[in-house]
């Protein structure tokens, strides 16, 4: 028997951005994603506001999820899928963001992928905005920045909300909102670009932390209103936030370590969530503020919004660890965009993230005593290299011992009494990397043969692990 709930949703994860395509098609706008250019390990993808011709752009293509949606959601319930998380492209429906009226074309386009959901039994889990914000917002009020974007977002919300009343349950209001505490999530998830002209690493943003942190307040006030508004609409309908959780250990056990560490967890992983779960600012976040300069900038009722306008469930990504320390000579890890050095006790990934399946079962405890609110994992997985053998198949073997390892921890955690609802792995197809901008970094059962040279024809293939994730679905997480 297994341990976890029979009604557990299996499934997985993609991003509009980082599959659709179409790019400009059907009335759709540019988003922050379209003006990245791709990039590797080791190179960062670079911001063009304006456009440069001969450039490639990931995005634009992506894998033609767009066109082939119906082909993918069919492999999806061949593997078992009782749920499939994706995010509506903001600017399909509102293709600058301010408009008044939707763009239909959009709208109808997500009608067809819910009801291709649906047909197969697969429950939709549907981002908001997830790292797809209008530029044509960016250049209007540097997005998140302005307290008129929660005016826009919500005009967004409310159509979408209307639109699919009694076709989807799942919602997340923000992908990954807590990374908006690094200098990375200033374009990628709150459209905040400062130079409107030039080209800008993406690593290497000027960053405003004043920016980043008033930004969060607008979105934690769109947040708890889009809650509040969801209900109104329909009493069904279910609203998370969306974490990515970066569990951290002290490298050692000097205080000045554990203290360290405890600022880091603090600050990274539980701020946004203590905000939306707990609806109020920490008291700890006081010191922070005050230490960096920042001070966030209020409207009356604002507090009370935010206690009303509590999540019904917590989601995160879990991809790997890391650990802190007040030493200053010890360099942070190589592949590590979120901070931290390396665990001399865990091996890394291709691209240099630590794997560390034990820490998901320590996260998955941690958040469950904080919070107390039914959890799901909306994003876990390998990004690694495959290779197509000359018989066709792809051996990803390496994806499954990691999948399994991770799966093997979660089940631990609902036996330590954790409230596991689901778990969506990320990148259920090849798609392009958020963090890269590459197709490279493999993370699908199903393997899209397009290729960073902007070579390839699209065509899907079934990995090893798409066999062995099926056995998984079936047997409830018993056949590992």
């Amino acid at each position: 028997m297994s341990v976890l709930r029979k009604d557990f949703l299996w499934g997985g994860a993609t991003a509009a951005n980082q599959c659709e395509g179409a790019w400009d098609v059907d009335g759709k706008g540019v988003s922050v994603s379209d003006i990245c250019t791709g990039g590797k390990f080791g190179q960062s993808k670079t911001i063009t506001p304006i456009l440069q011709e001969g450039t490639f752009y990931p995005s634009h293509e992506a894998i033609q999820h767009y066109y082939r949606y119906k082909e993918d959601i069919k492999l999806f319930a061949e593997m078992g899928f009782k749920v499939y998380r994706f995010s509506i492209a903001w600017t399909r429906i509102f293709p600058n963001g301010d408009e008044s009226e939707p763009n239909e074309a959009g709208l109808k386009h997500y009608d067809e992928v819910i009801d291709e959901c649906l047909k197969y039994g697969i429950e939709p889990l549907i981002t908001i905005s997830h790292y797809e914000v209008p530029f044509g917002l960016t250049k209007k009020c540097n997005s998140w920045v302005s307290r008129d974007m929660i005016g826009y977002f919500l005009n967004y919300c409310r159509a979408i909300f209307t639109r699919y009343k009694g076709k989807v349950k799942y919602w997340l209001t923000f992908n990954e909102i807590n990374s908006s505490s690094t200098p990375m999530g200033a374009l990628l998830n709150q459209g905040i670009l400062n130079d409107l002209e030039n080209p800008t690493e993406f690593m290497k943003q000027p960053d405003y932390p004043q920016q980043r942190y008033q930004g969060l307040h607008h979105m934690f006030v769109a947040s708890a209103l889009a809650v509040k508004m969801a209900h109104e609409i329909d009493p069904e309908y279910k609203v998370g936030n969306m974490m990515i959780y970066s569990a951290s250990y002290p490298l050692t056990c000097k205080p000045e370590d554990v203290l360290k560490n405890q600022q880091y967890n603090r600050i990274m992983n539980y701020f946004c969530s203590d905000v939306q779960c707990r609806g109020e600012y920490p008291t700890y976040m006081n010191r922070f503020f005050a230490e960096n300069g920042i001070t966030i900038e209020k409207a009356e009722g604002d507090d009370e919004i935010l206690k009303n306008g509590t999540v019904d469930f917590y989601t995160f990504s879990y991809y790997m660890s890391s650990c802190q320390t007040a030493d200053e000579s010890i360099k942070s890890g190589e592949g590590n965009i979120i901070g931290g050095v390396p665990n001399p006790y865990l091996k890394a990934s291709d691209w240099g993230w630590q794997i560390d399946p034990e820490g998901l079962r320590y996260s998955l405890n941690e958040i469950y005593d904080r919070y107390r609110l039914p959890i799901m994992i909306v994003e876990n997985g390998l990004g690694a290299k495959d290779e197509i053998e000359p018989d066709g198949s792809i051996n990803d073997d390496y994806r499954i011992d990691y999948l399994r390892k991770h799966i093997e921890q979660m089940k631990e955690a609902v036996k330590d009494g954790v409230d596991l609802m689901g778990y969506t792995p990320w990148g259920c197809i090849d798609l392009v990397s958020a963090s890269t901008g590459e197709y490279a970094k493999r993370y699908g059962f199903i393997y899209v043969r397009r290729y960073d040279d902007g070579t390839g024809d699209f065509a899907r293939l079934k990995k090893k692990s798409f066999y062995w994730y099926k056995d998984v679905i079936s047997s409830n997480g018993e056949k590992l």
